[in-house]
């Protein structure tokens, strides 16, 4: 096991003479703890597989440090990096048995049949694959060939695995089964594991913290249940979350947060007044959950809307609520029956709100 330290790295493909060069990872800082399970999580072309083949040695960084344990590896192989990578598409040679296959790395480094033969026996015990040991992978369900990639990772014995987007061609029902076993397995095995996803669900659920990334530029680095109630910037708050975070571009007015057209009308509490700064401008946020739908008559009725539409989804409704010219979200318990057309109130949880520079987009309170 090992620690991984990126210093300032940055990434560039094209010369960027004429301009016409990307730059594809932007001064990257990130240490990964020995032992830590840190997932890499943003949109397509944030950067965030780019990062990852840097670390693998299937990149080259422009300028900065990569380390593996004490050691800066910038100018080392993949090879010389004591590390394995787990990619989408599971690369299994479709000709050689599941044994075969697993044993693979160990036979070209010529390590002693009998050691050999011990840690793929180990290996396709802590997965359940010791039965198809002798089959093809290609006569196997995706979700068996996921495991046959994760044991020829598994029986190098690396410092660092490094995965990219493993589960992305799963089903959904195996996506969240594979979730909970990589999730075991990582505990069991303790090894230091870079995991790439633009999956939310993935990041959130299996990591101890997740660092999420935007163009190239990493935009926050924290603990999954930070990552959810505190991001730091705009987009983490409008990235994470399902349905997305309820965000309006709001100016100060004394104690009140007042909307483009002054229809939306917030009054703050003196925490959040004092907490929340000086810009004039502000981005208000408050996530679906923080918000209920009450009777208009209710005293605790912060807004008033119209209900556009209701999605039911069994253990909670989602209603979507038309307040003139903007729309905000709101998740009940299913047990709240109204319907497209009533006149609702909408209760703000003050403890809960969210506010960011318009200018910038961080955070503020």
């Amino acid at each position: 096991m090992a620690e991984v330290h990126l210093s300032k790295v940055t990434k560039q493909f094209g010369s960027g003479g004429n301009g016409d060069g990307v730059l594809a990872v932007s001064e990257l800082d990130l240490d990964v703890a020995d032992g830590e399970f840190l997932v890499l999580l943003g949109p397509s072309g944030c950067g965030k597989t780019t990062t990852l083949r840097m670390v693998a040695g299937l990149e080259t960084a422009t300028s900065g440090d990569i380390r593996i344990g004490d050691q800066r590896v910038n100018d080392l192989a993949p090879g010389e990096r004591d590390i394995a990578f787990v990619f989408q598409f599971y690369a299994l040679y479709p000709h050689l048995s599941v044994r075969d296959n697993i044993s693979f790395p160990l036979r070209a480094q010529q390590i002693p049949k009998d050691e050999v033969d011990r840690r793929v026996e180990a290996v396709s015990q802590r997965l359940r694959i010791g039965h198809i040991l002798h089959r093809r992978p290609n006569r196997l369900p995706s979700g068996e060939q996921q495991r046959v990639a994760l044991g020829r990772a598994m029986v190098r014995q690396p410092q660092v695995f490094l995965m990219d987007e493993p589960l992305t061609n799963l089903d959904a029902a195996l996506r969240a089964d594979m979730r909970v076993e990589l999730k075991h397995l990582q505990q069991e095995v303790g090894t230091t594991m870079l995991y790439v996803t633009h999956d939310q669900t993935e990041a959130l659920s299996m990591s101890h913290r997740i660092a999420v990334m935007n163009l190239g530029v990493l935009q926050q680095v924290d603990t999954p249940l930070n990552i959810y109630n505190k991001p730091r910037t705009l987009f983490v708050a409008k990235f994470i979350g399902s349905p997305p975070m309820n965000t309006l571009e709001c100016t100060r007015d004394d104690d009140y947060l007042v909307g483009a057209d002054n229809g939306f009308r917030l009054r703050l509490d003196a925490a959040t007044q004092a907490s929340a700064g000086n810009p004039t401008r502000l981005v208000f946020g408050i996530r679906a959950e923080d918000v209920r739908v009450v009777d208009a008559s209710a005293d605790e009725a912060d807004l008033r809307g119209v209900i556009d539409v209701r999605e039911p989804l069994g253990d909670e409704t989602i209603y979507q609520v038309d307040l003139d010219d903007y729309r905000l979200l709101a998740k009940t318990p299913p047990r709240e029956m109204y319907k497209p057309g009533d006149l609702v109130g909408l209760s703000i949880n003050r403890n809960k709100m969210h506010l960011f520079d318009a200018t910038s987009g961080q955070r503020v309170n």
